[in-house]
């Protein structure tokens, strides 16, 4: 069974790019949110993703607004979560890698994106 992928960030060109590196090798379904809003109505329709990788600079909900949300609701709160920002300030880094799963810097490169998904994808 494939491990199911939620891409939420509000730029179209990163959805669609990250979940063509993700579906590349037919490893994990991709499910993209262009924002909090879609992210939660998903997650409402028991769209429930074994990772969400989520940008934390999006308009009206940021990324980290939503991760406390997702953190907050006991449903979706074992939801694996990698924070995935052009922030690269050492505190938005620290902070995202303490509370979330991980945190991935943007721009990325294509094998370490996938590298670093199936290392968390594949921790218990």
């Amino acid at each position: 069974m494939k491990k199911k992928i939620m891409i939420v960030d509000d730029e179209p060109d990163h959805l669609f790019t990250i979940k063509q590196i993700l579906e590349f090798g037919n490893e994990y379904e991709v499910i993209t949110a262009k924002d909090a809003t879609e992210c939660f109505e998903l997650l409402e329709k028991n769209l429930i993703p074994d990772l969400i990788l989520l940008d934390i600079m999006m308009p009206k909900t940021s990324g980290w607004d939503v991760f406390t949300k997702l953190k907050e609701e006991s449903m979706w709160k074992n939801i694996r979560v990698v924070f995935l920002s052009a922030m690269s300030d050492d505190y938005s880094k620290g902070f995202g890698s303490m509370t979330a799963d991980g945190y991935i810097e943007k721009p990325y490169e294509p094998d370490e994106l996938r590298k670093k998904v199936a290392q968390i994808l594949s921790k218990k």
